[in-house]
């Protein structure tokens, strides 16, 4: 199983789910929001074989990103990964919308040069955070639970960009709406975990495969194969990256 984008470092104890999620045969891409946060959990996800972290700069944590900034481009060459990135124009993160895209530009300048995977944030922006990606030439980005419009979806489908979906999004109209309309050679499974609930409990790695499950229905096809379809998605990902630049 892929959780393509979980926040390991936020559930109480990050070292028991991982272990967990090794037992299940889970793959944990593990976003970080802040350089400094990815430098801490650096070595203990190392010792894990099915966690890769992901250096991030997540756009509603702006008001550390100027003195995060040199830290990033510090660490880049540490990681394949990417995350959580991007731009957030909701109410939340209207106020800071122009220190958020010089952000987001230094993150796309830097991830422009090496091949990285990269997992996007985009409530509210997914068209300008589009336009970055085209503008600096990156393409076969995750847009992490995309909630945009069907055009600026179509973009990104052409774009050559993934889209990684949970179960949050299979439980709105709008979200179903959505996974119905990506092709299914771009899509990922995520829990965004412990951030999603399910029940009233935190989403775990492993429950992805919930996702999948539903994904078999859509399909109509039976789990196995929306498994093994997933994690083919993600391989063709891996496949940008470099053999030497993968261990991150």
């Amino acid at each position: 199983m892929l959780d393509s984008h979980c926040h390991l470092d936020r559930y109480s104890d990050p070292p028991a789910i991982a272990r967990e999620a090794e037992q299940r045969d889970t793959f944990i891409v593990a976003v970080t929001n802040l350089p400094s946060h990815f430098a801490i959990g650096l070595p203990h996800a190392r010792a894990f074989k099915r966690v890769r972290l992901a250096l991030g700069l997540h756009p509603l944590a702006v008001a550390d990103h100027e003195k995060e900034l040199p830290r990033f481009a510090e660490l880049l060459p540490q990681t394949s990964f990417v995350g959580e990135v991007g731009l957030d124009f909701s109410r939340e993160g209207q106020s800071s919308k122009e220190q958020q895209i010089r952000s987001f530009r230094f993150v796309a300048e830097h991830v422009c040069r090496t091949p990285k995977i990269v997992s996007l944030h985009s409530r509210g922006a997914e068209a300008t955070v589009l336009d970055i990606l085209q503008e600096y030439g990156i393409r076969t980005a995750i847009f992490h639970w995309y909630s945009g419009t069907l055009g600026t979806l179509r973009s990104a489908v052409a774009g050559g960009h993934y889209f990684s979906v949970n179960s949050a999004m299979i439980a709105s109209a709008k979200g179903e709406e959505i996974i119905r309309r990506i092709p299914r050679d771009r899509l990922l499974t995520e829990t965004d975990g412990p951030h999603v609930l399910i029940g009233k409990s935190p989403a775990c790695p492993w429950d992805v495969a919930g996702v999948e499950g539903y994904l078999a229905s859509v399909w109509r096809t039976n789990v196995a194969i929306a498994r093994q379809q997933v994690w083919c998605n993600f391989q063709k990902l891996v496949a940008i990256l470099s053999p030497d630049n993968t261990s991150g």
